[in-house]
């Protein structure tokens, strides 16, 4: 169908206010570029005019204020998708154009995605949970990046030494919370399934997991009861059966999908969760509060962080300097039904078998 010319009657203000579920005023507002509308109320009123078939006035018709490229790791991980979603909208919101490059294992890597990227002369890149988290991988790439005169942010992974943004979850905090949550039920055999230490996030995971193991329970042998494997449902089951196997009564794991493992890991060795072992998870990912049992986890504040990341990118894109400084922003812990009060021990057993004393 051919669009028609928008008439300039009140019938079509009341159709297109009725289409958008907002007011005729709204509509007027919008039509004559008037300040005091919400993007969501203008974005509502542009699609009612396209689905009714007018002809947007040439003052409304949307032009891209250029394209930004966003670097995800693969999409099998639902925080990642959560992170990818929130991103494109707001860089939308602000005239952008997003291309999402998603990685997969033997697929494009993050290298070839940015040379396609540079060959589309985008304004700006936000990396995901990239390279810049891996302690083991060059950062020369980001700095010929910038060379260029790239904007670059940084998610979940501080690059020391890179002249970009970054923005981080507090991992430190975050164990803080499930340890303690752990503690205060009476769990004193305590684990952590973890990915490869390797990455940024593993790393002060393990470090806070281990400070905290120290404060409260008196031990220094972090090997006992820190194991790191794949941020998979197999990475966090094989972790999570060598912990319970070893005494442990709960387990904090790096991500939800490492949770869901350890789960399933304790259904195997005919325990139950949470009346014999508790397990906590790490992202609040989607549908997690829906799993039998719903998952206990730490939730990161995955809309405040896309936020703080493309406020970010577009300050550095528009001429402003942002801040180098690391944002490190705080989580919350969910508590659901895949954590409870610690068993209680048989009466010839220690209290915390699987803690040994320190040394």
């Amino acid at each position: 169908m051919t669009p028609t010319t928008l008439p300039s009657v009140r019938t079509r203000l009341t159709d297109l206010a009725e289409q958008a579920g907002v007011s005729t005023a709204t509509v007027s507002r919008v039509l004559n570029g008037k300040p005091g509308v919400s993007a969501q109320a203008r974005q509502a009123v542009l699609t009612a005019l396209d689905m009714l078939g007018y002809e947007r006035p040439e003052k409304l018709r949307m032009r891209s204020a250029g394209l930004v490229g966003l670097v995800v790791p693969e999409l099998t991980n639902p925080v990642f998708p959560a992170f990818a979603q929130i991103i494109e909208t707001m860089l939308s919101d602000r005239g952008y154009t997003p291309l999402l490059c998603t990685q997969s294992p033997g697929g494009t890597t993050e290298d070839q995605y940015v040379e396609l990227l540079m060959e589309h002369s985008v304004d700006g890149i936000v990396f995901v949970s990239g390279l810049h988290a891996d302690t083991t991988a060059s950062k020369d790439r980001y700095h010929r990046l910038r060379g260029r005169g790239v904007p670059l942010v940084l998610v979940n992974g501080y690059a020391e030494g890179v002249d970009a943004p970054a923005v981080s979850t507090d991992d430190t905090a975050a164990m803080d919370q499930a340890f303690r949550h752990l503690y205060s039920l009476g769990h004193r055999a305590i684990g952590l399934a973890v990915g490869p230490t390797r990455f940024v996030p593993s790393q002060r995971k393990r470090d806070a997991f281990v400070s905290l193991l120290e404060k409260h329970l008196g031990t220094a042998d972090a090997d006992a009861h820190v194991v790191s494997t794949l941020f998979t449902v197999e990475g966090g089951q094989a972790a999570a059966t060598e912990l319970f196997a070893s005494g442990h009564t709960a387990v904090v794991c790096g991500s939800d999908l490492m949770a869901l493992g350890a789960v399933r890991a304790a259904r195997q060795l005919g325990l139950r969760v949470p009346e014999d072992v508790s397990v906590v998870g790490f992202d609040d990912s989607p549908l997690v509060a829906f799993t039998d049992p719903p998952l206990t986890t730490v939730r990161q504040p995955v809309a405040a962080m896309g936020h703080a990341a493309v406020s970010a990118l577009v300050a550095e894109i528009t001429g402003t300097r942002a801040a180098r400084a690391e944002l490190l922003f705080h989580p919350e812990l969910v508590v659901r039904g895949s954590t409870g009060s610690a068993p209680a021990a048989p009466a010839d057993a220690p209290v915390a078998a699987a803690v040994p004393a320190a040394r």
